[in-house]
């Protein structure tokens, strides 16, 4: 009787493992197919032949051809690439001196600065975008690459801020202090010590920040100006009025562009992570010499 109970309690608790192994993987599965099978349509349908988006008539680079010889795609392709540089450009800097000046400043609000400096990632985008149309304004500021670098550059400094602020967490001031006793000013110790080893987290945060920018349609829209069009706005207005395989060859080519600079980001960030690893396994060695 007793093995027979102890039979039962195993196959029943194999049963509830089941169950909730069960449950993950369904809830994945959804996620995968409501996130990714739309990106995937827009992707296949841009190798369409058809003029109809919605009509399969076989494949076809017919479209990125169109797409290549349309003028006013360029130009906002140039505009884009040129925000997203300068907004990237001005966070590195600004998120960069606050990184390292935030935890030094003996300031009583310390902590609620650092919390604030979060808040462009966390507030919604049509919030943050109502918010510069109304700031804009009250300053007389004319809307165009100005404000749309200015409103950029306030939701691409967090991303930028938290992979420094995680960079120096684990890096040793020693190296820091070092420079300062040999006679290397504080300016000097910086450049030559703390920015090339932070670098990584830097670059890092800067193509998260440049993807950010450059699919950003939301808030661009409420602070552009008439003759200022970036790619995601020309998007939207192209969508309101006619819906061609163009406009899906373009945002797989945007797509792409995304992907690549998450791939870098990623790729930084290791590199960061794996200089700190070489760089703690160095100084136990050191110390184990030394002992």
């Amino acid at each position: 009787m007793r093995l027979l109970a102890m039979s039962n309690k195993v196959k029943s608790s194999k049963r509830k493992r089941s169950r909730r192994s069960t449950f993950p993987t369904l809830y994945l599965a959804i996620l995968t197919v409501l996130t990714y099978v739309p990106i995937a349509v827009v992707v296949v349908y841009s190798f369409n032949e058809s003029k109809i988006s919605s009509v399969w008539s076989g494949l076809s680079l017919r479209w990125y051809k169109e797409l290549f010889r349309d003028p006013d795609m360029f130009r906002a392709l140039l505009m884009s690439v040129l925000l997203g540089v300068s907004s990237c450009l001005i966070a590195a800097v600004i998120a960069t001196l606050a990184a390292i000046g935030l935890p030094r400043a003996k300031l009583p609000g310390r902590k609620l600065v650092e919390y604030l400096s979060s808040l462009p990632i966390i507030i919604p985008e049509i919030v943050l975008g109502m918010v510069f149309l109304v700031y804009f304004s009250l300053l007389n500021l004319p809307f165009g690459m100005t404000t749309l670098i200015i409103a950029h550059t306030s939701f691409c400094i967090p991303y930028i801020y938290m992979q420094v602020k995680a960079r120096l967490i684990g890096l040793d001031e020693s190296y820091y202090e070092a420079a300062r006793d040999l006679g290397a000013s504080s300016i000097r110790a910086f450049f030559d010590i703390t920015l090339p080893l932070i670098m990584p987290a830097v670059i890092s945060g800067m193509f998260l920040s440049f993807a950010m920018s450059f699919d950003d349609v939301i808030i661009s829209v409420f602070v552009t100006g008439v003759s200022t069009d970036t790619l995601p706005i020309k998007v939207y207005t192209q969508l309101k009025t006619s819906t061609t395989p163009k406009i899906n060859a373009l945002c797989t080519l945007m797509l792409v562009v995304t992907v690549f600079c998450y791939v870098m980001s990623y790729v930084f960030s290791r590199i960061g992570r794996r200089n700190m690893k070489t760089q703690k396994e160095r100084e136990h060695k050191e110390a184990i010499r030394k002992a």
